[in-house]
């Protein structure tokens, strides 16, 4: 993974005895309980909005946990939705489109402020946050260490797909390399979310009927695009419109109709520009 501004690098998926990936290495001793609660705990995690607010409903106040593994340091990616300034902090509303909001919570240093050189964000700014997940009255928000704007988009794209590879890696594993087991059940399996984004009813996979039931409430040309996506290898990369309407025979009208309705679904995303697609496997 690479860095964006202050985010650096996660540890997922890390391969060798050395970096030890997101988690510890079989080759390290002590309390293995222990162990791999603290240091899980501990790396910078790239997250979703619905991960945070489906973690709130599962655990207790004590202890945060998503994927079935306590996790504190986050950092996620979305627009600015409100503002509450105070005396002593800030607090904004952030939405990444996963559904729902969470509020971020960013102490004001008051240096900085007297001399103006640190102002709110407006509305609709895109920002990327670093910050801690605190609980309290069961409900979740970030504590703030860093926020900053975002100038190039594609980083909301990568920040999503990054998401998406550590999320699999812990929930899935990755080829080559036991991942931790989830306290009383296999990885994978279990009584968590597997969906990080925005509800639609399938699991992991790719039979028919998970397909059908992903693309059930859509339209015939939603539907459409998204089987004819499915059954085009090029979808991994991406697929642009003129290769949709010169396959399947749609209309540029239908296309673009169909892609804004899947994109609002959070069925696929775009890559290289705005009329090329693909599929965000959940």
């Amino acid at each position: 993974m690479t860095s964006y501004g202050g985010y650096q690098r996660t540890g997922y998926g890390a391969q060798g005895g050395d970096e030890g990936g997101g988690f510890m290495s079989g080759s390290q001793q002590g309390s293995q309980g222990q162990s791999k609660r603290s240091t899980i705990d501990e790396y910078l995690r790239p997250v979703t909005i619905k991960q945070i607010l489906d973690a709130k409903a599962s655990y207790s106040e004590s202890e945060i946990a998503i994927d079935g593994f306590p996790i504190s340091t986050v950092t996620l990616v979305g627009q600015v939705r409100s503002v509450n300034p105070q005396t002593t902090n800030i607090t904004y509303k952030i939405d990444d489109g996963t559904g729902g909001t969470i509020d971020v919570k960013k102490w004001v240093d008051l240096e900085k402020s007297e001399s103006g050189t640190e102002t709110p964000f407006s509305l609709d700014t895109w920002v990327r946050v670093l910050g801690r997940l605190t609980s309290f009255n069961g409900k979740i928000h970030v504590g703030a260490h860093h926020v900053r704007v975002i100038d190039d988009y594609n980083e909301v794209s990568y920040h999503l797909l990054e998401a998406t590879y550590v999320h699999l890696c812990i929930s899935k594993g990755l080829p080559g390399g036991p991942w931790p087991q989830k306290e009383g059940a296999a990885v994978g399996g279990g009584g968590d979310s597997d969906s990080m984004f925005i509800d639609s009813g399938n699991g992991y996979g790719g039979d028919s009927a998970a397909t059908n039931a992903r693309v059930a409430s859509c339209s015939r040309q939603a539907k459409s695009l998204y089987q004819f996506m499915q059954s085009d290898p090029r979808s991994i990369e991406g697929i642009n419109i003129a290769d949709v309407m010169a396959t399947s025979g749609m209309s540029k009208r239908d296309v673009l109709a169909a892609a804004d309705e899947l994109l609002g679904n959070g069925i696929v995303y775009t890559t290289v520009d705005d009329e090329t697609w693909a599929i965000l496997e959940t």
